[in-house]
């Protein structure tokens, strides 16, 4: 872009600088303007908490663009006229602004494969010149280099837009080929481009109806302002859809656990189930056969969220699982697990490790699995759980631990199984810096007489 110079003379008068004022007024105003979108969108893409591209390349390419018309302006140039690095930003500011509106179109999917490898090249020539610039100082050279390469980029993008459109009139190009994002991007940038020529032509030729560039940016800026904003509000929509789909499925998911288990005179059960995401991996249920006798299952599917709750289909993933069956007629459980963490026993106040393990489910077309029988006695509590409780890591990194659990289970051992796991769940909460994974407990009291 053409770089605007004045003329400063130290016994201007008065008048002379309100005369300089008032013909730079509109593109103060322009600059300012640009330079506060530019900030907005960087300051909503903030807010918004993660990366988006287009909002940032946007939020530069008008902050950069608003700050290179003020420091323009014929009025700063005579409050700073001696400043040798005053002088090499505004000069390189003409060679930076349009870098972040390639990688704006990038982000857009509004460059062709040909269109990328130009931005590219386009790109690298102005960071150059820009870095040059700020090192060496201005130069003729490099501003001949700027303008060859501006003006051959501005031509090729009105003379596609011409074809574009004539082939759209002529029928040779079906709409459904031109999206309405690029319609609308490309015709703000017809507007800047043809004006942006005229300015590269007009300041070196002296032509009349210089500096109308600022003005075919302000089309082109609310193009690119409302692609950005349609993007996001329809990502942001997306988004809503996802989250109302999850929570579909989250409810699915919740009707498919036991809601509590059956009133029984031998066994006493409680669940608490906190999953890290809308849905979960974790799985665990109840199987009654009758008064005397039960079972309890609980699996883990690796990972979290949807993949981990699909049904199925493991999707390369593995499931760890655990099934304890309770028999107070013949006064034994019976164990079995595959790769899942041991059962915990309490006893009399000392707590101990079932553990009976095979292979991982899903893993392996050869595992087998075996069984321990342990005697059951009145007033046990049996602990099943995931292994997201006991990997809880606190701010350090620290696991919560396997012992650290049974401790738990010995603090909490009077309260009934409800509480018991709500006391558990809220002792990994307070270890737990963040969740990483979904916590799942089973609690069981034998209250049945042992025979």
């Amino acid at each position: 872009m053409y770089a605007f110079l004045y003329a400063t003379d130290p016994q201007l008068t008065a008048s002379e600088v309100l005369r300089v004022f008032h013909s730079d007024e509109p593109y103060l105003f322009l600059g300012i303007a640009f330079t506060t979108t530019g900030l907005l969108a960087a300051s909503f893409a903030l807010l918004r908490r993660k990366i988006d591209p287009l909002l940032i390349y946007f939020a530069l390419f008008a902050f950069l663009y608003g700050q290179r018309l003020v420091m323009q302006i014929g009025l700063l140039q005579l409050l700073i006229p001696h400043s040798e690095l005053f002088t090499r930003l505004r000069v390189a500011s003409n060679y930076v602004v349009p870098i972040p509106a390639f990688l704006f179109f990038d982000a857009a999917g509004l460059l062709h494969r040909g269109g990328k490898m130009i931005g590219y090249v386009v790109g690298v020539i102005l960071g150059t010149l820009t870095v040059l610039t700020l090192a060496f100082g201005p130069s003729n050279v490099y501003e001949l280099i700027n303008r060859t390469v501006v003006l051959a980029v501005l031509v090729v993008l009105v003379v596609q837009h011409v074809l574009v459109v004539l082939a759209e009139k002529t029928g040779r190009v079906g709409a459904s080929s031109v999206t309405r994002d690029f319609t609308i991007v490309r015709r703000g940038l017809f507007i800047f481009a043809g004006l942006a020529f005229w300015d590269n032509l007009s300041g070196p030729l002296h032509l009349p109806l210089h500096r109308v560039e600022p003005f075919g940016f302000v089309a082109f800026l609310g193009a690119l302002g409302y692609v950005a904003a349609r993007q996001t509000l329809e990502r942001d929509q997306q988004l809503g859809e996802i989250q109302k789909e999850l929570e579909v499925a989250r409810r699915i998911q919740l009707s498919i656990l036991p809601a509590e288990f059956p009133v029984s005179r031998n066994f006493r059960v409680a669940a608490r189930y906190v999953p890290m995401t809308s849905v979960a991996g974790d799985f665990y249920d109840f199987l009654t056969a009758s008064d005397t006798q039960a079972g309890l299952l609980i699996a883990d599917v690796s990972g979290h969220g949807v993949p981990a709750a699909l049904c199925g289909n493991t999707q390369n993933q593995f499931v760890t699982a655990a099934y304890v069956h309770l028999d107070s007629e013949a006064g034994e459980l019976r164990y079995s697990a595959a790769g899942h963490p041991p059962m915990l026993l309490l006893r009399n106040q000392k707590t101990s490790r079932i553990e009976e393990n095979g292979l991982m489910l899903a893993a392996f077309d050869f595992a087998a699995y075996t069984n321990t029988a342990q005697p059951l006695s009145r007033g046990d509590r049996l602990l099943l759980y995931t292994d997201g409780i006991v990997e809880a890591a606190n701010a350090a990194g620290d696991f919560f631990g396997t012992e650290a659990l049974m401790a738990e289970m010995q603090k909490t051992a009077r309260l009934s199984p409800g509480e018991a796991a709500d006391a558990i769940v809220a002792s990994i909460r307070r270890w737990s810096a963040t969740q990483d994974d979904d916590w799942t407990v089973l609690v069981c009291d034998y209250a049945g007489d042992a025979r």
